[in-house]
């Protein structure tokens, strides 16, 4: 199992139920292909550096998760099918870097 660091864009229209349940989504998903999620963190509502599918906001989503290699793929597949899902990056690390984050810390 290799260990992945996760950002998530969700578009700004989403209220906090729908939200929630994009983030849901995502879990299940993480957990349908044999992988396990260690800690998440939100980092709420920001800026983005520019538009995005002409928002300029967008909600992020912080998730250490632990996964075999070769399914990222599949993940890849379902959430560049998700309208709702503005970008994504997966990070491969060596160890997951403790909580609360930097950038959580910034938006206190």
């Amino acid at each position: 199992m290799n260990k992945f660091e996760v950002v998530l864009l969700y578009s700004p229209e989403l209220g906090s139920n729908n939200l929630q349940k994009e983030i849901d989504k995502f879990s299940s998903l993480i957990t349908n292909t044999s992988g396990s999620i260690h800690q998440t963190e939100n980092w709420g509502l920001r800026d983005l550096n520019y538009n995005i599918k002409k928002f300029k906001k967008a909600f992020y989503k912080f998730f250490q998760v632990e996964m075999p290699k070769d399914k990222i793929n599949e993940i890849k597949i379902e959430l560049n099918q998700n309208d709702n899902l503005l970008r994504y990056l997966f990070i491969k690390v060596n160890n997951h870097q403790e909580l609360p984050t930097k950038l959580n810390y910034e938006k206190k």
